[in-house]
């Protein structure tokens, strides 16, 4: 089982952006349940997940899971991750919106600590010493066991992880970054020397590209909230070579596309734990396999040729 700072995770991370937007609350009850039972520990949320939601406003994530735990009386067996900084509400790295955000977000996690605690995105009109400090504070304060950091530069997170090093802070120990078949070159180039250099733990989101990698899209019209995001896969001439090739791995392996590729993700050096969410169960069963699945260094080297 792979490690963030001394916390033990699953192989897997079960992303929660879709709990309150295209899963309610049965839903994710049911997808959280089968992730439970399938040995899953690891959630990831954000106190901004899902406020652009029609009928949101902020925080449903994170109630669902909440609630969910509670109901199912596991927050102990349960590593959680969650963000501060994106969501209007709470917007920013200052000091004091990250204490207020953080005790919003306990309430609604109905926990009294957070495993794992992201700034969501770089502030860069905060100064990073204000951020870390209230970073800091929460860790000494018992409220956070880790920080880390979510869609930050390289040059940003190593004047972080310099200035903790100097004041004597609490320094991230993992980055979520965007990275998978279809989108490498940022975090290949910058980040992950960085990762590896620091002992990051790391732990990629959108996992399978939005699920354009499941293989579900393929021509045609594409129907569904992640449209824009989904489109301009199918319109990389990578895209269809990258389905090609997960489709002949899978059937070799007896698989799902979607496994394949979370297989190819963990199986990078410098990656941890991939995130990826379900919105029902047949589509974790789908991801699920990821966890015993093995890749030959042939077919590695084959879809990190037709993706790059």
């Amino acid at each position: 089982m792979p490690f963030v700072a001394d916390i033990e995770v699953s192989g897997l991370c079960l992303g929660a952006n879709v709990f309150g937007w295209s899963a309610d609350a049965e839903q994710s009850f049911t997808v959280l349940d089968a992730f439970a039972s399938a040995g899953g520990t690891f959630v990831d949320t954000a106190d901004s997940y899902m406020w652009r939601a029609p009928g949101n406003s902020g925080g449903e994530s994170e109630t669902i899971l909440g609630d969910w735990m509670a109901a199912r009386g596991n927050r102990d067996r349960m590593v959680v991750a969650t963000k501060v900084g994106s969501w209007p509400e709470h917007p920013g790295l200052g000091g004091e919106n990250i204490k207020a955000a953080c005790e919003d977000s306990l309430r609604r996690l109905r926990t009294d600590h957070i495993d794992l605690y992201y700034a969501h995105k770089d502030d860069p009109d905060t100064a990073q010493e204000e951020t870390l400090d209230a970073f800091d504070a929460l860790v000494e304060e018992g409220k956070v066991r880790a920080v880390a950091a979510s869609n930050f530069s390289a040059e940003r997170l190593r004047s972080a992880l310099e200035i903790s090093d100097r004041d004597g802070l609490a320094r991230f120990t993992a980055l979520q970054p965007h990275y998978n078949l279809m989108e490498r070159a940022d975090f290949e180039a910058s980040l992950a020397p960085l990762v590896e250099s620091e002992s990051l733990a790391c732990f990629p989101y959108f996992g399978l590209a939005a699920g354009f990698l499941t293989g579900k899209y393929r021509g045609g019209a594409v129907e569904g909230p992640r449209t824009s995001m989904v489109a301009k896969y199918l319109d990389d001439p990578r895209g269809p070579a990258v389905l090609a090739v997960l489709d002949e791995i899978a059937a070799g392996h007896g698989t799902t596309q979607a496994a394949v590729a979370l297989a190819w993700l963990a199986a990078q050096p410098t990656v941890t734990a991939p995130i990826a969410s379900a919105r029902t169960p047949e589509q974790l069963a789908g991801i699920l396999p990821m966890l015993t699945l093995r890749l030959t260094d042939d077919e590695l080297r084959l879809l990190s040729h037709v993706s790059a």
